[in-house]
């Protein structure tokens, strides 16, 4: 367990600069913002605020890499043992990571350390195997005469990679071991409210000798650096996660230059409980599923329908659950839930809350602001909901669930209800009925489906959503090949 009494890492001890061609820059017009620790709303250290000038050096740096320098020529296996010794040193550095992660989202330092340090590290190495595995195949074609006819993988060139700020560090690297293992080149803008495990990664990712150009890291607003990078010609792909409103918005700039795109983006999914579930493991999944990480996860189950027959022991477990997780800092060793990530976010749930309430809504649990410094809400369950609320409706990424009953209501039915949102990222079901947990699964439009399980993630499974919840699968051989073009060659031998 990390001591929260050691020093601050000395990434903090001055104002932060950018990775760009294997050099730390800072703005060129000396703009910076201030990182701000949401459990006490205290400043942390000051950021450069990167704009079009620095994400043209990062791309033009990312090109020279990707069409001269040794990435994308490199032998797969040393591109692998990269991956794997980045992995090393991210564990090796675990600490500091999860400290300064905690810093800046305020989420409990024992879940930074053993999930999101955890994650990264595998991540890292589950990509590093595939970077060995991509090929194309022979195909066998039907012209007349005698043809050797063969495809190629590869790599789709430079990609921007823009990452939100709920999981700051698993989620960069989530993009960059991908991108890498298919011999792609990076501009990584991390979200300018959560910079700092990515710029810690940038300085690793040196200290393994990563040639210069191939990882640049442009920190800055969202609309001014991130719009640059969608913007550029020189960017060959975006994968973006974050909203859905921004995902529309890079569709839209997207279209200047045809670049691929690949969207990671919201959800409200749905969680049923059957009144023949295992009810204490059901119980506690729910509750986990939406206080987890202060509810800012986009597969957070935001939506629950439960039987009848067993809604209140089933709500009771819940809001039993919300009363008794310690709100605290991160870095407090009892804590189970920190702040939301800013006071904006913090006023953003309380406005779900209080229309949840003016919508006939019932707050069984929470549903205040903890007084004190930092931007703390308490976890809160609504009952009495219906699909017309906002509540019910919307995306509200905080630690807010909505609660609805169903009873003699058909498979069709109910999937028509889970289904009843604009998003389609992820479901669970509970229930001991495995035929019936089949037949649920095909019906729901959602493209991570749980059964019996509090999460499933895993990287060999293909992750992401359908409808507006985004276009494209991270994770799995679908990850990799997402950062590939596909080549055909025919070869007459006549």
């Amino acid at each position: 367990m990390i001591n929260p009494a050691v020093a601050l890492p000395a990434l903090l001890s001055q104002p932060l600069k950018m990775l760009i061609d294997g050099k730390w820059l800072a703005s060129q017009n000396g703009a910076c913002m201030d990182v701000i620790n949401p459990s006490n709303g205290q400043v942390l250290v000051q950021e450069s605020l990167g704009g079009a000038y620095e994400v043209d050096l990062a791309v033009q740096a990312a090109r020279r890499a990707f069409e001269f320098g040794p990435w994308s020529r490199m032998r797969p296996s040393e591109r692998s043992r990269m991956l794997l010794k980045l992995a090393d040193e991210l564990e090796q550095n675990g600490d500091e990571l999860a400290l300064l992660e905690t810093l800046n989202t305020g989420k409990p330092l024992k879940l930074a350390r053993a999930f999101d340090i955890g994650m990264a590290a595998e991540c890292l190495r589950y990509n590093a195997g595939w970077a060995t595995k991509l090929n194309g195949e022979t195909r066998n074609v039907s012209l007349p005469g005698d043809w050797h006819a063969y495809t190629l993988r590869e790599p789709v060139g430079v990609v921007g990679l823009i990452v939100p700020w709920n999981v700051p560090l698993a989620m960069a690297v989530s993009k960059i071991a991908p991108a890498l293992a298919a011999g792609c080149t990076v501009v990584l803008k991390p979200a300018e409210l959560t910079p700092l495990t990515a710029l810690r990664l940038g300085e690793l990712i040196q200290a393994c000798g990563l040639p210069p150009g191939v990882v640049n890291i442009v920190t800055g607003l969202g609309h001014e650096a991130g719009q640059a990078i969608v913007d550029h010609p020189g960017v060959d792909k975006i994968s973006f996660t974050g909203s859905t409103l921004v995902g529309k918005l890079i569709l839209g700039s997207a279209a200047g230059n045809l670049k691929r795109v690949a969207l990671e983006l919201g959800g409200k999914s749905p969680v049923f409980i059957f009144a023949d579930a295992d009810l204490d493991r059901a119980i506690d999944a729910a509750a986990r599923g939406i206080f987890g990480n202060t509810g800012q996860v986009c597969a957070a189950g935001s939506r629950l329908f439960v039987h009848r027959t067993v809604a209140d022991r089933v709500i009771d477990g819940i809001v039993q659950r919300a009363r008794q997780l310690r709100v605290a800092p991160g870095l407090s060793p009892d804590s189970e839930i920190g702040p939301v990530i800013s006071a904006r976010q913090r006023e953003r749930v309380m406005g779900y809350i209080n229309s949840g309430r003016a919508e006939g809504a019932e707050v069984a649990a929470g549903g205040q602001v903890v007084e004190g410094e930092g931007f703390f809400v308490q976890p809160t369950v609504l009952v009495n909901t219906h699909p017309r609320m906002k509540v019910v409706r919307e995306e509200i990424f905080g630690p807010v669930l909505s609660t609805q009953l169903f009873d003699g209501d058909s498979l069709e039915e109910l999937a028509t209800r889970g289904n009843a949102t604009d998003y389609g990222l992820s479901a669970s079901i509970w229930t001991r009925d495995l035929r019936l947990a089949h037949q649920l699964v095909r019906r729901l439009r959602a493209g991570n489906v749980r059964v019996n399980a509090a999460m499933a993630l895993d990287f060999a499974m293909p992750f992401g959503g359908y409808k507006q919840s985004g276009w494209g699968r991270e994770n799995g051989r679908e990850g990799v090949e997402a950062y590939t073009e596909l080549k055909s060659v025919a070869i007459d031998l006549n």
